[in-house]
């Protein structure tokens, strides 16, 4: 027998570079990729309105801004200021 939430809330596998931090964001990305996908059946099937439906989804990206923020996806702690000139002086 299936376990519920397997089937609920299926995961799939990661193929990207293997770091905490990018396996942390991605199951929070696919997380909320199935509530969208609620949300959006939700709204389709008019159990909730399309304003509710947006702005729960707005919600969503917010949080899910939060944690790429937090766990530093897509920052390059090696890339130099750009304050720097193109000799590296100032």
């Amino acid at each position: 027998m299936t376990n519920k939430d397997n089937f609920l809330y299926p995961k799939g596998r990661y193929y990207g570079q293997v770091k905490p931090e990018n396996l942390v964001f991605n199951a929070n990305l696919q997380e909320f990729a199935q509530k969208v996908s609620y949300i959006c059946n939700l709204e389709t099937s008019g159990k909730i309105p399309p304003e509710e439906a947006y702005e729960q989804i707005k919600a969503l990206w917010r949080g899910l801004k939060r944690s790429k923020k937090q766990l530093g996806i897509g920052e390059d702690p090696f890339r130099p200021d750009d304050n720097t000139g193109s000799n590296g002086e100032n």
